[in-house]
């Protein structure tokens, strides 16, 4: 579910009043600690952390005239979503998340390569999503992107 809003300030506006105070949580946690250079912005309809231009001119191979996508959040219609590229990329650290996850939340964790889905406000772990961010610079993000997306090992 892709929001048409122009800015966060919009998007924010958007979120239904239940979901209201756990999705500013998640975003308080991410803005505290996600690495600087990562820049928060509107990206495919949800709220964003990239790596902008002026960083990293290449943008996404997708489409170059997009920055460079690391994490985004997004109140989906049964869940709030929290968009992850360094654990879909990277092994080690989808590992350590899954084992961590199972110590900070009673339920099972919902998650598809990237999504992590939270149909549970109440739980939440903004403490590991915190520790989750502090893991992956923005020139660590980009070597990880270049090396599993760009210069993929042929087979």
């Amino acid at each position: 579910m892709q929001s048409k809003a122009k800015n966060v300030t919009d998007y924010l506006k958007e979120i239904p009043e239940e979901r209201q105070q756990a999705f500013n949580n998640l975003r308080s946690a991410i803005l505290k600690n996600i690495p600087e250079g990562f820049q928060e912005c509107m990206s495919y309809g949800m709220i964003g952390y990239v790596v902008p231009h002026s960083i990293y001119p290449n943008g996404y191979h997708c489409d170059p005239k997009l920055p460079l996508p690391f994490v985004a959040i997004a109140s989906q219609k049964n869940f709030i979503a929290l968009y992850h590229m360094g654990i879909y990329a990277n092994p080690k650290l989808l590992e350590w998340f899954t084992t961590e996850y199972a110590k900070h939340c009673k339920y099972k964790l919902d998650m598809g390569k990237s999504c992590i889905r939270f149909k549970k406000l109440d739980s939440i772990p903004f403490d590991l999503i915190a520790e989750l961010l502090q893991k992956i610079s923005v020139a660590e993000w980009i070597n990880c992107y270049e090396t599993v997306f760009i210069n993929k090992p042929k087979p």
